[in-house]
């Protein structure tokens, strides 16, 4: 399993465009990714609509956790996604 948090400095947060690029990106991996805003309970990225029910805004802090076979590469593609908001 692999863990990492990211604070959203994106002004619109996570809107629509970034939702569905971390959608595709989890999308593309067989390891399940989950994202939970400010502690509160974890979505499936897979799903666009809990992921955009997230409500996540500037400054909220996002925890994302990859675990599959391949999470170390899945790891690695999602951050880069959740680094751009």
């Amino acid at each position: 399993m692999i863990e990492f948090t990211h604070t959203i400095t994106d002004r619109e947060g996570l809107h629509a465009r970034p939702a569905s690029e971390l959608t595709s990106a989890s999308r593309a991996w067989e390891s399940d990714v989950l994202v939970s805003r400010n502690g509160g309970a974890p979505v499936d990225a897979k799903n666009p609509v809990r992921l955009m029910g997230l409500c996540a805004c500037q400054g909220d802090s996002l925890h994302v956790t990859v675990q599959g076979a391949d999470e170390e590469r899945a790891a690695r593609e999602i951050r880069r996604v959740v680094d751009a908001l």
